[in-house]
């Protein structure tokens, strides 16, 4: 008898790229990474590597005939690539949820429309636009987002009814934003869902979310937030999945404002940095999930068995490697990155207690 293995074609070659081969191995299934890049940090891992554009449907089209099923590991893929590929091979999730979390302004959309509260929003095309909606809505301050390819506080900046509308317009070389109602919220959570091809779904224990620098630092789970506040989220994240007709990893975030109330502030179409945490604490990792989500196998129902820090390494915070190695109860993971710059994440360190 000869076992066969199901092969995953993986789209993008960064760190959630790399752990989800990682965890596609212990389940008998091959990994095919495809990625413009040399040297990926996911290339390192798989058996298979292709480097070659996302534009270029000669590859692509060898990829796909490769592959058994294709998935992607950031939200920034052109969506016209996905729309590509599947005309060959299933991709998870489809081209209708990466639509939506590839442009805020659908996103913002598509949340309102299904019941979610999000921060106050409006269209923005031009700079008359932020004096107009600031005006409408009374406000002496807002958060202007390029409605694409904005991540870890990038592709935004904070506007004042003093400041020069058209200076805060050009500073974001965009065509299209969107103009957020500042939030006064105390704390972010986030959560993250795995729903399978039978429609099966688990939800992860909430987590609480500390950033430094619009990046996030560190996470913490559980939570330590009200139990009506984790029910909620729970609730918010399950019914964008069932609204999408989710397949694999989705990731909420959401604010918890000073009075009580959650928000949902983005939509990751894809496992999430937030979730590292399931890797050494939990009884299945966000990242064997969406492996077995998008392969056709069942998903698990997460139990957490230790309570965890997840902190982030970033840039020279690998300096502290060594402090990290000599700590018993912290699991070590680092992205095989070799250039330290500001801002990069070069790994996370799990730090584990008795629940």
């Amino acid at each position: 008898m000869k076992m066969e293995s199901k092969i995953l074609g993986i789209l993008g070659g960064g760190q959630l790229g790399r752990m989800s081969a990682l965890a596609a191995a212990p389940l008998g299934i091959s990994t095919h990474i495809y990625c413009p890049e040399e040297n990926c940090p996911a290339s390192l891992v798989t058996d298979r590597f292709t480097m070659a554009k996302y534009e270029d449907e000669s590859d692509l089209k060898a990829f796909a005939d490769s592959v058994d099923v294709i998935s992607y590991e950031f939200e920034n893929i052109p969506l016209e690539t996905i729309r590509f590929l599947q005309k060959y091979k299933p991709v998870y999730p489809d081209d209708r949820l990466l639509e939506v979390s590839q442009n805020r302004l659908k996103e913002k959309q598509f949340l309102n429309d299904i019941g979610i509260q999000t921060a106050p929003w409006a269209p923005a095309y031009k700079a008359q636009d932020i004096d107009e909606v600031m005006a409408r809505w009374g406000a002496e301050k807002c958060i202007i987002k390029t409605a694409r390819f904005g991540y870890d506080g990038k592709g935004q900046i904070k506007h004042s009814v003093s400041d020069n509308s058209s200076k805060s317009w050009a500073k974001l070389s965009t065509e299209e934003a969107v103009i957020e109602g500042i939030i006064d919220f105390a704390y972010e959570v986030s959560a993250i869902i795995a729903r399978d091809t039978f429609g099966k779904s688990a939800v992860f224990p909430v987590a609480l979310n500390n950033h430094k620098n619009h990046i996030l630092s560190e996470t913490v789970v559980p939570a330590p937030i009200p139990d009506q506040l984790a029910v909620q989220a729970r609730h918010m994240v399950e019914t964008i999945a069932d609204k999408i007709g989710l397949v694999g990893v989705l990731a909420l975030e959401l604010f918890v404002t000073k009075d009580g109330q959650i928000v949902a502030n983005e939509i990751a179409p894809r496992t999430h940095n937030s979730g590292h945490w399931t890797m050494d604490a939990c009884n299945v990792s966000q990242f064997e999930q969406h492996v077995r989500a998008v392969c056709g196998l069942p998903v698990r129902q997460p139990q957490q068995h230790s309570g965890v820090t997840m902190v982030n390494l970033i840039g020279d915070d690998v300096k502290d490697l060594p402090r990290y190695y000599a700590m018993d109860n912290a699991c070590i993971h680092l992205y095989g990155k070799t250039e330290v710059r500001e801002g990069r994440k070069m790994g996370h360190v799990n730090l584990l207690k008795k629940l």
